[in-house]
């Protein structure tokens, strides 16, 4: 066998010390010969070679897992200065540095002279050369000497923060400080930094901002390193939106609260992180005066005066009250906030003085006008109207406020009523039972109504007048008055008969004859009109009463002869005063219901008569028709109880014997039988005559 090369081609020291470790790189090739069963070696070889890279912990190379089952031995001569010591081969096949270390050795080159014996007489040699390379300086080193690295707070444990990579040859990583680390540790071999607990800020103290110094070292050379400043800034998450009590803020004020009235107080916090500023916000859901309530702080308070006599602005005001943290995402709280406002009955009722004419004739129940009250609060005008003491022909609506006439009225006994309608207001106010109430005056004048006629004085005149051509004259004045009225001084007059021709007319109360119409038709005869004035009184009132005055007038036609006018005047005596004279008729008139009972009863009083009536024709009928039979009948009975009585055969046996066929005869006179109370004998009685016979 014959052994080619063994050779080493790297030797170096390792990071456990200069002296005692070594890497030694190289390759083995070995050429051995093959031999066929029957045991004859053939001259080809095979060639086998090893490649191999080793670590050496104790300065040696393990030549044994190379060459398996066979002896090794260092044969050449290791003597000094060449060699700083002998190397040597153990029983494991180790190649072991001199025991001096190969310190100052660097760049040489060392040949040593291998045997390896496989078996009996069977060895081959080999050249083993051990190159010294130096050491090289010290190469690690981090991009950056300090980094800033921000995290959430909700990484679970095990989560990846970071990578550090430092530059050099094999080599690992650790943390310098904090030793121990409570909250992060880094890979030994990758260099990525993780969390080792959860981070919540809030139950965890002293995590919000974390320094870590990070140690990047050569596994064979740990003194050869760098280190890296971590900063850990550990960023709150937002995971719970603000807490707030009370959750509902529900408050009910009157509307007479003074500005600042403090209605709640809001206290909130974060979850996340207590003790944090919250910012509030106060937010209208409807269109109601956002004026009305304001937010200092946490502090709701009432802003503006509250008003509840304006539709729409009272009763309740909705909001919510925004709470907002300064986390991210930034979350929100919504309170919901309802303010009642009660109503407060604050203003009283009042109305205006007003008048109202009436006419003394108005019929009950005539509506006169209406009193109008006004209450600022609301509902508005919720009032009720009462009068309050006052004449008692007079009445109002309590919900309409209006005047109506319950009794007669009459201008000459009194003219002037003054009625005060006290107003009270309801349902304005929280307390049912608190009302405000106000008053006012109403006048109520009575129109006078004519209801006497005028008189005149006279009532009859007869006159006889001269009138020349063309000229007009005064008749005579017409002097009316009424008595009982002696204030109405007005009157109207008009002519309603008797002039022809239009020959008169009346200028006031005076008539007067005018000729301007006739021209040359003049009449040359006397002639008589008979006129009729009415005289009636004028005033507003639609209805007047009126009276008439009879004026006969003579005209005598003109003369030539005539030079003046001259007017006779014949007048009847005041005693001939004509009479107005009443008749009053009296009558019944029933109501309604009165006559329909009335007729019901007098129907069903004729139908009883009749029924009755009915009965005793049907009774007499029965009376007449048979007198004969019971007539027999009884006479039947009378024989037979004569024979039965032994009383009566013991008085008169030989009478009643010979007498029977008589008897026989004169029972059918009878029509009736009866007991006599004093004895107990039997008769029979004839009830049209009162004849009697015992039995």
């Amino acid at each position: 066998m014959k052994c080619h090369k063994l050779i080493w081609e790297r030797l170096e020291k390792s990071g456990f010390g200069e002296e005692n470790s070594m890497i030694i790189y190289g390759h083995v090739t070995l050429e051995t010969p093959v031999r066929h069963p029957r045991g004859v070696a053939e001259s080809a070889a095979r060639c086998m070679t090893l490649d191999f890279r080793r670590e050496i912990s104790t300065g040696a190379l393990d030549l044994g897992g190379i060459v398996s089952e066979r002896m090794m031995s260092i044969i050449s001569a290791q003597d000094p200065p060449h060699f700083p010591g002998p190397f040597s081969i153990n029983e494991q096949g180790w190649l072991q540095a001199p025991s001096q270390g190969l310190l100052g050795q660097a760049q040489k080159v060392f040949q040593l002279q291998i045997s390896v014996s496989f078996g009996q007489r069977q060895s081959c040699q080999g050249m083993v050369m051990v190159k010294v390379l130096p050491v090289p300086s010290s190469q690690v080193s981090f991009p950056e000497q300090a980094r800033n690295i921000t995290i959430p707070e909700n990484l679970a444990p095990g989560s990846e923060v970071v990578q550090v990579r430092a530059r050099g040859v094999d080599l690992r990583y650790e943390i310098l400080s904090p030793v121990p680390s409570p909250h992060f540790s880094i890979g030994r071999a990758d260099g990525v930094v993780r969390t080792t607990t959860p981070l919540e800020l809030a139950r965890t103290q002293g995590t919000a901002v974390s320094r870590l110094q990070a140690k990047a070292f050569e596994q064979r050379q740990p003194w050869a390193s760098a280190e890296l400043n971590l900063t850990m800034n550990v960023q709150l998450v937002n995971l719970w939106p603000p807490r707030c009590l009370p959750a509902l803020l529900v408050s009910q004020i009157p509307e007479t609260a003074p500005v600042g009235t403090v209605l709640n107080t809001l206290t909130c916090e974060d979850p996340d992180s207590v003790g944090t500023t919250l910012d509030y916000k106060l937010w209208f859901r409807s269109s109601s005066n956002p004026a009305s309530l304001c937010l200092y702080d946490r502090v709701l308070e009432v802003n503006a005066t509250l008003d509840c006599d304006t539709p729409g602005t009272c009763f309740q005001h909705a909001a919510s009250i925004l709470v907002l943290d300064g986390g991210q995402p930034q979350m929100t709280t919504e309170v919901p906030v309802l303010v009642m406002v009660t109503p407060i009955n604050e203003f009283s009722p009042a109305c205006a003085p007003r008048t109202f004419r009436v006419q003394e004739d108005a019929a009950p129940h005539t509506l006169l006008g209406s009193v109008v009250g006004t209450d600022m609060d609301y509902p508005h005008d919720n009032i009720e109207y009462y009068t309050s003491g006052g004449p008692t022909n007079f009445a109002v609506d309590r919900l309409t406020g209006e005047v109506h006439l319950l009794g007669p009225l009459d201008y000459e006994q009194q003219r002037l009523y003054r009625l005060t309608v006290l107003l009270i207001d309801h349902g304005q106010d929280q307390n049912p039972n608190h009302h405000r109430s106000g008053s006012c005056t109403i006048t109520i004048e009575v129109e006078d109504v004519n209801d006497h006629a005028p008189e005149c004085e006279p009532p009859f005149q007869e006159l006889a007048i001269y009138a020349p051509l063309g000229r007009s004259v005064e008749v005579t004045k017409v002097s009316c008055r009424i008595p009982q009225e002696p204030q109405r001084l007005t009157y109207s007059y008009s002519i309603v008969g008797g002039n022809r021709q239009n020959q008169f007319i009346l200028q006031g109360a005076t008539l007067v004859h005018s000729d301007l119409v006739l021209g040359p038709f003049w009449p040359e005869q006397p002639r008589t009109y008979e006129l009729l004035i009415r005289v009636a009184d004028a005033g507003p009132s639609p209805t007047h009463l009126s009276t008439t005055a009879t004026i006969i007038v003579h005209l005598v036609p003109r003369r030539a002869s005539t030079v003046a006018t001259s007017t006779h005047r014949t007048t009847v005596p005041s005693t001939m005063t004509p009479m107005l004279i009443t008749d009053t008729e009296a009558f019944w008139q029933p109501q309604p219901w009165f006559v329909v009972v009335l007729t019901a009863t007098g129907a069903l009083l004729l139908l009883a008569l009749g029924w009755l009536l009915g009965r005793l024709l049907q009774g007499l009928a029965q009376l007449l028709q048979a007198p004969s039979k019971p007539a027999q009948a009884l006479l039947l009975n009378s024989i037979q109880g004569t024979e039965g009585s032994i009383e009566g055969f013991m008085e008169a046996p030989k009478m009643e014997m010979s007498q029977a066929p008589s008897t026989v005869m004169s029972l059918q006179h009878f029509d009736g039988r009866a007991q006599d109370s004093r004895t107990g004998r039997d008769y029979l009685f004839n009830t049209h005559t009162g004849a009697r016979r015992w039995l």
